[in-house]
């Protein structure tokens, strides 16, 4: 590759990683909302809205890895960590600042709404960073496997792995807290892991698609990876 190739490869990099964090903060924002989906007549799925941009995270998270590598998906990651608990304190001081009279939104208002519970996102971090290196991991050790190939297999297994980890781990530890009632466990449970599965098989030719494009922009072979800074 030549140095335009390695700038552009470079950002385009820095837009999934910032498409990444973007995702992640916005799922602890808005977590607090939950809805029902029924969509196939014979259950009904009840989920939190946060879950609906969290599966981006773990397709970024797949094409970072297949194009850029493993090194490079655990450092976007870590900064979504940072990110996410960085985003976490700002809130919490906008939330002890006191709201003048003619504030369109008062303090009570405003802490309903972003006065998040630190068990909650305590719980939220902790799945999310378990599931996220162990769908890195999983990914990673099938693309050994298959020398690169069978795309679809390390995508699904992977993620399909870590998203089983994700949901237990947050709705363990929210009903643990008291957050939630036990009594929502395995409704949230069986709701929160299927609805992943359903999206994660629906990202498989997206995945496809946009590996495709790196490797016609790039002259990639199939498995192999672009080497940018570390």
């Amino acid at each position: 590759m030549n140095y335009k190739q390695k700038s552009e490869a470079l950002t385009i990099y820095l837009i999934l990683a910032s498409m990444f964090i973007a995702s992640l903060v916005a799922s602890n924002l808005i977590f607090q909302k939950f809805f029902f989906w029924n969509p196939f007549g014979w259950f009904r799925f009840e989920l939190s809205v946060g879950i609906l941009p969290y599966p981006i995270t773990f397709l970024i998270t797949d094409i970072i890895s297949e194009i850029y590598g493993r090194k490079k998906a655990n450092q976007v990651v870590v900064a979504g960590i940072f990110a996410s608990f960085f985003s976490m304190i700002i809130i919490l001081i906008a939330n002890y600042t006191p709201a003048i009279e003619n504030s369109p939104i008062n303090n009570e208002v405003f802490n309903k709404v972003f006065g998040l519970s630190p068990i909650a996102v305590l719980a939220s971090m902790l799945a999310y960073l378990f599931a996220q290196f162990i769908d890195i991991r999983i990914f990673h050790f099938w693309k050994r496997k298959t020398n690169g190939k069978h795309l679809w297999l390390r995508n699904n297994f992977s993620t399909f792995s870590s998203q089983l980890i994700d949901t237990l781990t947050v709705i363990t530890l929210l009903c643990s807290f008291g957050v939630l009632p036990w009594s929502l466990f395995s409704t949230l449970l069986l709701s929160g892991f299927l609805f992943k599965v359903l999206i994660a098989s629906l990202d498989t030719p997206i995945l496809y698609f946009v590996v495709f494009l790196f490797r016609s922009r790039f002259n990639l072979k199939v498995g192999e990876e672009i080497k940018i800074l570390s």
